[in-house]
């Protein structure tokens, strides 16, 4: 087994940028999600489930001080990394609040343009990361603005098997993960406890149920109709809980990832 691809998303529900190579720093991939769209009057998040237009959205570091946003059809803007102890927001994501730098009124203004309802856009700091699940996690084991998990893995083989369910094939980034792991069966990934990529060990710690967002397509930003793959997964990955399709990890460490490391089930 190896990993086959490697995926950041700089800002929270923005495009996938494809890596050869990162390291994992104590949030998850350096740089993953630490960035994030909010309502401009009540702080919460804003994702693709509600506005998908923002798998359009291109947001790309530009060194470690500065992140670029692009889009279709609209000139780029470049954001300077907010300095901590400047204008603040709070701002909701899920049932964490907290307070965090504010980007400043040209990206506010840029992404209101582009998304067409009033938002902000909020930077984490390190030092503000939020405290993962402690049904799944250690004290002091943090991450930024994902879903819960600083990273998600789902296995090449499920995805062809899925694609072939539905009979039509499937990118891999309709299902944000950043590992996406080949040469094991279908639905392996199911029965890991702790894996090794490289030399960078991880937990496995919970399946992904999915939302709304695996039906919209990461190309052009529409959704499908018959809602798949979303309705294929519900006839056959459907659990307590949700549809389940992919898994969540910690890593145990820091360290370098590259594509192509092999991959290996520790329990």
């Amino acid at each position: 087994m190896h990993l086959a691809a490697l995926y950041r998303f700089p800002l929270k529900s923005g495009s996938a940028e494809s890596l050869e190579q990162e390291r994992c720093d104590e949030l998850g991939l350096s740089g993953d999600r630490r960035w994030m769209v909010v309502d401009a009057a009540t702080g919460k998040f804003l994702t693709q489930r509600i506005l998908p237009r923002m798998a359009l959205l291109d947001a790309r570091w530009q060194g470690d001080a500065e992140l670029l946003l692009t889009a279709p059809g609209v000139e780029g803007l470049a954001v300077s990394v907010p300095e901590e102890g400047g204008v603040e927001r709070g701002v909701l994501i899920w049932r964490e609040s907290l307070q965090v730098p504010d980007a400043g009124d040209a990206a506010a203004e840029w992404l209101t343009r582009l998304l067409e309802r009033p938002c902000r856009l909020v930077h984490l700091p390190a030092s503000r990361a939020i405290q993962i699940d402690q049904d799944y996690a250690r004290p002091g084991e943090r991450t930024a603005f994902s879903d819960g998990f600083p990273f998600l893995l789902i296995g090449q083989r499920s995805l062809d098997d899925l694609s072939a369910r539905v009979g039509r094939l499937f990118d891999a980034r309709r299902f944000r993960p950043n590992l996406v792991i080949a040469g094991a069966a279908p639905y392996a990934e199911d029965g890991w406890r702790r894996i090794c990529i490289g030399d960078l060990a991880f937990r496995v710690v919970k399946p992904c149920s999915r939302c709304i967002i695996p039906t919209i397509d990461p190309l052009n930003g529409e959704r499908n109709a018959d809602r798949e793959p979303l309705a294929t997964l519900m006839n056959y990955r459907k659990g307590d809980g949700g549809v389940f399709f992919g898994q969540n990890l910690i890593a145990e460490g820091t360290g370098l990832l590259q594509v192509g490391m092999s991959v290996e089930v520790l329990e």
